[in-house]
C-alpha cells in the first residue's frame, strides 16, 4: 500500500489575513485549496491511504473532505486540537494511523512542486530509513542539510550565522553536498519506535540529525521545481507555478 502523510496543522503566521478565518491547508491557489492539490497530486501518484493531521481550523478540515467525500481516498485524521506538535511529533502522534509495513511520504501542505513523488518513493524503498528530496536551489534563509558523497546526511548548517548541527564533529569536512530542504521526505515506519524517548513536540530535522550517524538517512538529489507558498506574496507566483506546472 502506498501511504502518506500531509502536515496540515500549522498556523499559517506568514498568510495572515487569510488565516484569521480559515486553517493554511484551505487557503486556495487558482481556484483550488492547498490541500486538495496536495491530494490530487498524491493521487496521481497512486497513493491510497493518507493521514492527514489538524490543529488551526481543525474542523473546516473535517469538514472539507466530507464535503468532497474524501476525493476517493482513504483518509485519516490525526487530531492535534489540543497541541500543536512539529513535524517530529506529528509523525510519533499519527503512527497508529500508518501501515507498519510500507514507507510514509510525508508532505508539507504549503510546498508545492513537479516532484515525481512515483519515483521519490522507489528510490525510498531502496535507499535506507529515511529519504528526504532535495535539490540544487538556492536557500533564501540561508539554511541547508549537509551530505557525504553518497547522499547520506551529515548535517546541517545556517550560512548566515555560521551555526552546524551534526552528529559528527567535521560534519563540513564531510560534506560535498549541501541542499536545502524540499518539505517532502520519505521515512520508514521501524523508525518510528526510536521516536518513543522524543518529546510529544519537536522537529524532523532534528530527527534525522540526531539518528543520521547510525541509520540510513539519504538525500534524494533530483531536478524539479518547488514554490513554498508560506507568504502572502507568494499566492501569485503560485498562481503561475500552477500555469507552467499543472496539478
Amino acid at each position: 500500500m502506498k501511504q502518506a502523510m500531509v502536515l496540515a496543522a500549522g498556523l499559517g503566521t506568514r498568510l495572515k489575513p487569510l488565516t484569521d478565518t480559515r486553517p493554511k491547508a484551505l487557503v486556495e491557489v487558482g481556484g483550488f485549496a492547498l490541500l486538495e492539490l496536495n491530494l490530487r497530486k498524491l493521487q496521481k501518484a497512486g497513493f491510497e491511504r493518507i493521514v492527514v493531521n489538524i490543529h488551526h481550523f481543525g474542523q473546516q478540515i473535517i469538514d472539507y473532505l466530507e464535503a468532497h467525500d474524501n476525493f476517493g481516498l482513504d483518509i485519516r485524521i490525526s487530531d492535534e486540537r489540543s497541541e500543536l506538535l512539529d513535524t517530529g511529533g506529528a509523525l510519533k502522534h499519527a503512527r497508529q494511523l500508518f501501515d507498519p509495513t510500507s514507507p510514509v511520504l510525508i508532505h508539507n501542505v504549503d510546498i508545492l512542486s513537479d516532484i515525481d513523488l512515483a519515483a521519490l518513493l522507489a528510490k525510498a524503498e531502496d535507499a535506507g530509513d529515511a529519504t528526504l528530496a532535495i535539490s540544487r536551489r538556492e536557500s533564501k534563509s540561508g539554511r541547508y542539510l549537509l551530505f557525504d558523497c553518497d547522499h547520506r546526511l551529515v548535517g546541517w548548517t545556517n550560512e548566515r550565522t555560521g551555526e552546524v548541527r551534526s552528529p559528527y564533529n567535521d560534519a563540513l569536512g564531510r560534506a560535498v553536498l549541501k541542499a536545502p530542504f524540499a518539505g517532502i521526505h520519505v521515512l520508514h515506519p521501524s523508525l518510528l519506535p526510536l521516536m518513543d524517548a522524543w518529546p510529544s513536540k519537536f522537529s524532523i530535522i532534528d530527527f534525522y540529525l540526531d539518528i543520521c550517524s547510525a541509520r540510513e538517512v539519504c538525500g534524494y538529489l533530483s531536478d524539479f521545481n518547488l514554490l513554498d507558498v508560506g507568504k502572502i506574496d507568494s499566492l501569485d507566483a503560485a498562481e503561475h507555478f500552477l500555469h507552467e506546472h499543472p496539478y
